[in-house]
């Protein structure tokens, strides 16, 4: 298959639509569904099945895609290091996070690679709770740091940069709040607050409904912002899973920080796009790294 091939094939298969996908390629509609079914007779099968309301991708066309896309994605990430690399790292990157811990890793991050890069600047954004997806997919970011699990096809998650001992922010006048440690059992005797707008893989590994022994966890409010979060517990509103390091960044009167003693660590990674790439990326992920393993 040629280049303009793959890329035809990709974007109708991310778009299923080919008039999005010809305004996306800066070509033709008719050229789009001709260079298809070229590919199509080549193949030797339909990639696509078409109809006058939809489009949709066979499973023949699901495994093309499956076997092109990571080959394509690398093919576009070496072209654009060679470039940016031939012509020098300049421009601007921008980084969200949502965790004050992670906040200043990036800030660090941004120290050295000013030293390495001085023409490269890096904006670091502050992002709402739940809204990593969406920073990510439109645009406004160009890497998030997020608590994993992260399981969506168009998100390449990429090395941890910060791992940590969960524990369980309490009002201060709560029974549980007098204890040294808590226990995934414990999740079964307050309302848990649980966060709006996140995949249902993230709520089964950290706002379970049951408990390991099976005990029903209480449904408590919904909360959109961390800071949504520390209000409602404070108030009395329920209880909810967060990380150790909270008691250092988040301190308050009405709230206690209970660490888990049998539930696994928090992990937080470096997230992208897989529309996103480029020298600037790799070279702030790399000097992230670094830093993270160095403390």
């Amino acid at each position: 298959m040629e280049r303009h091939e793959i890329e035809a094939f990709l974007a109708l298969a991310e778009e299923l639509h080919f008039g999005r996908t010809a305004e996306r390629l800066g070509v033709s509609q008719g050229r789009v569904s001709q260079t298809i079914k070229g590919v199509e007779r080549r193949i030797g099968g339909p990639l696509f099945d078409r109809t006058s309301r939809r489009v949709a991708l066979t499973p023949l066309g699901r495994q093309l895609r499956t076997d092109l896309e990571p080959h394509h994605r690398g093919i576009q990430e070496a072209i654009s290091r060679a470039t940016e690399t031939a012509r020098g790292l300049t421009g601007r990157l921008s980084v969200g996070y949502t965790a004050a811990w992670n906040g200043s890793l990036l800030l660090d991050a941004v120290d050295l690679l000013r030293t390495r890069h001085p023409e490269c600047t890096v904006e670091i954004l502050e992002d709402s709770y739940g809204a990593t997806l969406r920073s990510l997919r439109t645009g406004r970011v160009d890497l998030h740091v997020a608590e994993l699990p992260v399981e969506e096809p168009d998100i390449i998650v990429g090395p941890t940069v910060c791992t940590a001992a969960r524990a369980l922010a309490v009002p201060a006048d709560h029974p549980l709040a007098t204890r040294d440690t808590v226990g995934l059992e414990d999740l079964a005797l307050a309302p848990l607050i649980r966060p709006a707008g996140m995949s249902q893989v993230f709520l089964d590994a950290h706002f379970p409904q049951h408990t390991p022994g099976g005990r029903p966890v209480p449904r408590g409010p919904v909360a959109a912002s961390w800071q949504d979060f520390l209000t409602l517990v404070g108030s009395g509103k329920g209880v909810t899973p967060t990380c150790v390091l909270a008691a250092a960044f988040y301190a308050r009167q009405d709230i206690v920080y209970v660490p888990f003693r049998d539930a696994p660590p928090i992990r937080y990674a470096l997230l992208r796009s897989t529309r996103t790439a480029g020298a600037k990326v790799h070279a702030f992920t790399r000097v992230v790294t670094e830093l993270a393993a160095a403390g």
